[in-house]
């Protein structure tokens, strides 16, 4: 065989660019105190588009997990006495977050007393309990205001107060699906004006997470609520015209908001319980429907209410992250 003669490139000679003799002052920019703790997010003005700036280079690999740090920020969970709210509220809390939770029962639960003595202070992470009913939505603008004007901002938000009725579609009541709608759709709504109010106002960098349902893009088997099917549905929706209307950050600062929903499958918490204590064998029904052949725990959502809430999730609004062991994928 002959050799194939492979050509070869031309080295190419660069010129470097001259050095700026302009004072170090005149060329930087003042940070504004809203940018502290987060990203950068450039304006239309800026760059053209709506963008999350990268971090910089000295900040690249400085710390582990740097973009799941949640230290010097506030945040505020509603339905967080117990159960799934409860458990995200301890993800934000081990990365060092100051977090707030909502709920109307007017002493905690025994299992927010247990939360409570797991918190490491050494971590810089806190957890505080507020009493509030969120169709109260006069006393939820007071309180996020109280707690925005406490830590100069509030940087997240999980509304994951919600309720639920098993009752068959032919057999609704009208003040059954109002106050199904006005709970897990109207207050849900309610808080995310509310924390939006004073990201504004702070112009923080915020984060909004509504907890959703895979009942909420499927007719789950089993589940006869049709009108807390449709509450999910609703929600899931929500969120993305709230993130059209606040993502992008405008010339005067505000703005940058993300929102997104999270759709679980079925869980082991109070609500449900008292569904299988309704239904003999819906929860083997429940326990096989999915591909993992088992319910969730409220601990395997952690993870995703930090990834939501943090640094890391910063391209993300709009979405719907779903984790149902495989449940919507058969």
């Amino acid at each position: 065989m002959g050799r194939c003669k492979v050509p070869t490139a031309t080295p190419t000679r660069w010129q470097a660019a001259p050095i700026s003799k302009a004072p170090l002052a005149a060329s930087c920019k003042p940070v504004a105190a809203f940018q502290l703790h987060s990203r950068h997010f450039a304006t239309s003005r800026e760059t053209g588009t709506n963008v999350t700036g990268l971090p910089k280079g000295t900040e690249v690999g400085t710390k582990r997990f740097a973009d799941f740090d949640l230290a010097g920020k506030a945040f505020v969970v509603t339905g967080g006495a117990r159960g799934l709210g409860l458990a995200m509220a301890e993800a934000l809390v081990e990365a060092g977050g100051k977090v707030y939770c909502v709920d109307r029962l007017p002493k905690p639960d025994e299992e927010y007393e247990r939360a409570l003595e797991r918190v490491v202070p050494e971590w810089g992470g806190s957890l505080q309990y507020k009493q509030l009913d969120v169709n109260d939505t006069a006393a939820l603008n007071k309180m996020m205001e109280e707690i925005a004007a406490e830590n100069q901002g509030i940087q997240g938000v999980i509304a994951a107060a919600g309720i639920q009725q098993l009752t068959p579609a032919i057999d609704y009541k009208p003040e059954d699906v109002n106050k199904m709608l006005q709970t897990n759709y109207t207050a849900v709504f309610m808080t995310a004006q509310a924390a939006a109010r004073q990201m504004f106002k702070y112009k923080t960098r915020g984060s909004i997470c509504f907890v959703a349902s895979m009942s909420g893009t499927i007719a789950n088997k089993g589940l006869l609520s049709a009108a807390y099917n449709s509450s999910k549905a609703a929600v899931i929706q929500l969120s993305r015209n709230l993130a059209m209307e606040w993502s992008s950050v405008k010339d005067n600062g505000e703005g940058g908001i993300r929102v997104n929903s999270l759709s679980p499958g079925h869980i082991v918490t109070p609500m449900v319980l008292k569904n299988f204590e309704e239904v003999p064998g819906l929860r083997e029904t429940w326990s096989q429907a999915n591909m993992m052949g088992r319910l969730a725990e409220t601990s395997e959502f952690k993870g995703a209410a930090l990834f939501l809430m943090s640094n890391a999730s910063t391209f993300m609004t709009g979405s719907n992250l779903i984790i149902d062991g495989g449940h919507t994928a058969w």
